[in-house]
């Protein structure tokens, strides 16, 4: 199963673009930061990640802010094909 959810601030976002098929694109990159625990001990995570939303779900994604804490579901992929660079790919956005 490849499921990703993921909340951090919007830190850059991306003007809307169109697909040569005319789907609306919207990507951002994400912020995070937390303390989760591994192998008995606390590790703070601090990374950026990039998300790319796209059709209706990047049209309603415009309403997001610079700044503004969100919650994001999906799934990841390669930036290109066989790529080892990976952006998480919105299927829900919520805003926190």
């Amino acid at each position: 199963m490849n499921r990703l959810e993921v909340q951090g601030q919007v830190f850059e976002l991306s003007p809307l673009r169109y697909t040569p098929s005319g789907v609306a694109v919207l990507e951002f990159l994400l912020s995070h930061e937390s303390e989760v625990t591994e192998a008995g001990q606390p590790r703070r995570l601090a990374f950026t990640l990039a998300v790319v939303a796209m059709g209706d779900l990047a049209q309603m994604a415009l309403t997001t802010s610079l700044g503004c804490t969100v919650r994001v579901q999906g799934f990841l992929a390669p930036v290109r094909k066989d790529s080892p660079k990976f952006r998480l790919h919105a299927q829900q956005i919520q805003q926190i």
